[in-house]
């Protein structure tokens, strides 16, 4: 149960990616990023123990193509360009002998960048994606009181929201600073609003 819990983020423009070639390559994608580990772990796979890192997924190929109604050669060549663009690596493990399983390796899928897709568990997703009552509660728990001014960093102060973004103010200019993305602190200008 563990394993189908939590959830990902898909950005909406991944459906006019340039990466993939048709829709059926995007939900491959999307099925990778949704099966990668969270965490490091060993896995059980036709009576083998793999260790997976954070952001693999085993992933036989034969067997994806087959499930995904593509031919062997179309799902490398797939893999191939996900590779070239440094969306995903690729490492082999070798299997014990099995009837089940011909081959006796498969292959392990890095999903680089996972970390774009995923909120670890102990942090709170931003507030836009909470229910209107979770909402209230998190800010509740959070002491946040809406309207005042709170210090953030190196001396800017809190004092509004714009969208996605948080408005800040330092020396009686304001910036803006995206409220859950890693961004640089940018100027605001009101005239946008």
């Amino acid at each position: 149960m563990e394993r189908n819990s939590g959830y990902f983020l898909v950005w909406r423009k991944i459906w006019k990616s340039p990466v993939f070639k048709n829709l059926k390559q995007c939900a491959i994608w999307i099925y990778m990023i949704s099966q990668a580990t969270h965490k490091d772990k060993t896995l059980n796979f036709l009576d083998n123990k793999i260790f997976v890192k954070k952001a693999e997924l085993i992933f036989p190929l034969r067997k994806n193509a087959e499930i995904w109604g593509i031919t062997y050669s179309e799902m490398r060549t797939f893999i191939k360009r996900l590779k070239n663009r440094k969306m995903i690596n690729v490492r082999i493990h070798h299997l014990l002998p099995s009837q089940n399983h011909p081959s006796r390796k498969v292959s392990i899928i890095e999903c680089l960048n996972y970390d774009k897709y995923q909120y670890l568990e102990d942090v709170q997703p931003p507030e836009h994606q909470l229910s209107p009552y979770t909402n209230t509660l998190y800010k509740l728990n959070n002491n946040i009181s809406i309207g005042s001014s709170k210090d953030v960093n190196n001396g800017y102060k809190s004092v509004g929201e714009w969208g996605q973004y948080t408005i800040l103010e330092k020396d009686g200019k304001k910036y803006k600073k995206h409220r859950w993305k890693n961004e640089p602190i940018t100027d605001y200008n009101e005239s946008n609003t």
